[in-house]
Order: structure tokens, then C-alpha cells, then sequence
């Protein structure tokens, strides 16, 4: 009976040594997607934040184009005040592609150094932010991954674990992806 206890003591231990291990490694991979999560949102508030500059930049060589910069600072307010898998931010994109089409239109403007200056700022957010999407979903992976795997799966829901999301693509981005870019000179 001695020994039974001792064994059954050992087995108990074992098997909540290995649950706080798996507990622990979980919660750190669960961390990471979090912050992959917060890491679009500083890209998505600082292309935001950006936006005004923007509008500004261009008001003064395109002012007589109300309706689209009318048009940038609409889109602009909905994405901020949405969630960001919904449409508003592709809607903000759109906008801010007509935006930056002005530059074509307007020379003066094409050559401003603020315009210029504005739009590589834009651009180096663009690619922050879809990098910051690519950390995102290698987060998601290695969670799920971990979670999914034996003998973690036996205690991940029982210990409030549920399988993460990949940034997805919203409705309104699916049918601009896919398609190829038309160029024109």
C-alpha cells in the first residue's frame, strides 16, 4: 500500500509538471499572437494618423477636388472607429489610392517635397503593415500548432485555450487580390 501511494504521488506530480509546462507554453505563444494583434493596430493607427498630412499636402495644389479628399477623411474616420477586418479599411484604401492619383493629375503636387515625402511614409506603412500581418498569422501557427499537438490538445481546452484566427481577408479586399494589376502609361 506504501508503494502504491508513492506511485500514484509520482504519476500525480508527473502529470501536473507536464500540464503547467504545457499551461506555460500555450500562455507565451498566446502572448505573441496578441501582440501580433497590437502590432496591426500601431500600423493601422499610424497610416491614420497620416492621412490628414496627407489631405493637407494636397489641398493646396488640388483644393477644387473637395469630393475626394471629403472622400479620404470619410473612410478615414469609419476605419478608425471600426473594427479592422471590416471593409471600412479597405475603403480607406481605395480612397487613399484616388488621393494619391491626384498626384498624377497635378504635377505641382507630384512635385511637392511634402507630397513626396508623405507618400513614402504611407508606402513604408503599407509594407509594415502587411508585414506585421505575415508575423500575425506565423503567431497563429506556431499557437495552434502547439495546441493541436499531443498531448497539449488533452488539456488545451479543458485549461481555456480556443484555437486562434488568421488575419483573413475581409469581404470587401477578396476580389482586389486576386486580380491582376492594370498598369497604364
Amino acid at each position: 500500500m506504501d508503494i502504491m501511494f508513492w506511485v500514484m504521488l509520482s504519476v500525480a506530480v508527473a502529470v501536473a509538471v507536464v500540464v503547467i509546462g504545457i499551461y506555460n507554453n500555450l500562455v507565451g505563444l498566446r502572448q505573441s499572437v496578441r501582440q501580433g494583434i497590437g502590432d496591426i493596430d500601431a500600423q493601422l493607427r499610424q497610416r491614420h494618423d497620416l492621412i490628414p498630412n496627407l489631405v493637407e499636402a494636397v489641398k493646396g495644389y488640388a483644393g477644387h477636388e473637395a469630393s475626394t479628399l471629403e472622400a479620404v477623411i470619410a473612410a478615414r474616420n469609419a476605419a478608425a472607429n471600426s473594427e479592422p477586418s471590416s471593409g471600412s479599411e479597405q475603403k480607406l484604401r481605395v480612397a487613399l489610392d484616388n488621393l494619391l492619383a491626384l498626384g498624377e493629375a497635378y504635377p505641382d503636387l507630384k512635385a511637392s517635397a511634402n507630397f513626396q515625402s508623405l507618400q513614402a511614409e504611407l508606402g513604408d506603412v503599407e509594407d509594415k503593415l502587411a508585414a506585421a500581418r505575415r508575423a500575425l498569422n506565423a503567431a497563429v501557427a506556431r499557437f495552434n500548432s502547439a495546441r493541436e499537438s499531443f498531448p497539449a490538445v488533452l488539456f488545451a481546452g479543458a485549461l481555456g485555450f480556443a484555437e486562434a484566427d488568421f488575419h483573413r481577408l475581409d469581404d470587401s479586399e477578396q476580389g482586389s487580390v486576386d486580380q491582376v494589376p492594370r498598369v497604364s502609361f
